[in-house]
């Protein structure tokens, strides 16, 4: 009990953060081999410490306060260290250019459109101003109440509220159930991504062959992306019912069989991944035919006459090639598939049978909506939205390293 109480101290966790920040920016000095040791190590542990100080200072320290569950305090820790690290993190991109020499904020040449003069600042402003006022009031509004929601407990048709601290985040800590719908989550973006742009890229590098009619059939392989996730989920609901389903139909006419597509675990969740790669192939189909239209046709005929075959060329000149657009597809098909895919699962599934379908999007609406908890439902938003972030950024740290860009 003494060593919980010993993490209670809100000073602890400045003091570690700060720790991290010192330790961490020294790594950035010793990397980069310029740059004053001590001013470098006190900049990262001011960051460090600022960034877990703003995440847990407007909850006025309530996760470390006397009372509370172990759960609460590893929650706090985590907040510690997402605000540490976030700080840590932009003041490494910010100090390696300090430290290189490099602007940080080059002045913009005169170009046409561009406003000059001494009100050039306001005149801006001005004309952003639309923009800025819905970004306000539809995006930063509602993302800070969503922020105050997650800490309270909130129910839907009564007035009042309590603090909780960070009792909706931490029982996700513990929940067993909330920890195999992300597992579902993660299982059902793979399975929806790796489908989805490997058959987009068969069919965009048929359709890029000289064959007549071919802007027909691209624009017939499009549309289905413009389709909506929910009228995709009612198209496929037809196509899959055990009784009145058009394939059960054509089963049962031709080997006198009939599969339980929506009532069965793994039929389901195959039913839910190949409507979700259906909805979605339209759009990656689009994006790669535009990147193998521009890829010099000169340097795929080097290449054969050299003698590499059809699969070689692919492999070593065309894939290579493609690879931003492969990178903008993987970062979009994520987002689909983890947010976007809510509708298709409500209609087709809803979420059965036994939650084998019942993905962490669907269990937001289920507690927020059905269970009437708006506090643990916006904890449950927020932290999905965070691992998606993650994900994000480490396909950037990665797609860095292995995309090209420029003139082919």
């Amino acid at each position: 009990m003494e060593d919980i109480v010993y993490l209670m101290n809100p000073w602890l966790t400045v003091a570690v953060a700060s720790l991290i920040g010192f330790i961490t920016l020294l790594g950035l000095r010793w990397q980069l081999g310029k740059g004053n040791w001590l001013v470098i190590g006190l900049v990262g542990a001011f960051v460090a410490g600022l960034g877990s100080t703003l995440l847990t200072a407007p909850l006025g320290y309530c996760m470390f306060q006397e009372g509370q569950k172990t759960a609460d305090i590893v929650m706090g820790w985590i907040l510690v260290g997402i605000g540490a690290g976030l700080f840590i993190l932009v003041s490494w991109i910010l100090m390696s250019r300090w430290v290189q020499q490099l602007p940080l904020f080059p002045r913009a040449e005169h170009v046409a459109g561009a406003f000059h003069g001494r009100f050039a600042f306001l005149n801006a402003l001005l004309v952003l101003s639309p923009t800025i006022l819905v970004l306000i009031f539809f995006v930063y509004v509602p993302m800070f109440d969503t922020l105050r929601l997650s800490t309270l407990l909130a129910k839907f048709g009564t007035p009042r509220t309590r603090f909780v601290c960070v009792a909706n985040f931490s029982t996700l800590l513990t929940d067993s159930g909330y920890h195999m719908n992300l597992i579902l989550s993660f299982a059902f973006s793979a399975g929806i991504i790796l489908l989805a742009m490997s058959s987009a890229l068969l069919i965009a590098t048929m359709l890029n062959q000289n064959i007549r009619g071919a802007s027909i059939y691209r624009s017939l392989l499009i549309w289905p992306y413009a389709i909506s996730p929910v009228v995709t989920g009612a198209m496929f609901r037809l196509l899959f019912g055990q009784e009145s389903g058009l394939i059960n139909y054509g089963l049962d006419t031709l080997f006198e069989y009939k599969v339980a597509w929506l009532t069965t675990v793994n039929p389901a969740r195959f039913s839910v991944i190949m409507a979700s790669v259906w909805n979605i192939i339209g759009f990656n189909i689009l994006f790669y035919i535009a990147g193998l239209q521009n890829i010099p046709k000169d340097v795929i005929e080097a290449a054969a006459i050299d003698g590499a075959n059809a699969f070689q060329r692919f492999w070593r000149i065309t894939f290579p090639l493609l690879s931003p657009f492969t990178f903008f597809l993987v970062v979009t098909n994520t987002v689909y598939a983890f947010f976007d895919t809510f509708g298709l699962i409500f209609v087709l599934t809803r979420g059965g049978p036994t939650e084998s379908t019942f993905t962490a999007m669907f269990r937001v609406y289920v507690t927020g909506i059905l269970g009437n908890d708006i506090g643990k439902a916006t904890a449950q938003s927020l932290v999905l939205f965070l691992i998606v972030v993650i994900i994000t950024v480490v396909q950037f740290r990665i797609g860095n390293r292995t995309v090209q860009y420029g003139n082919y």
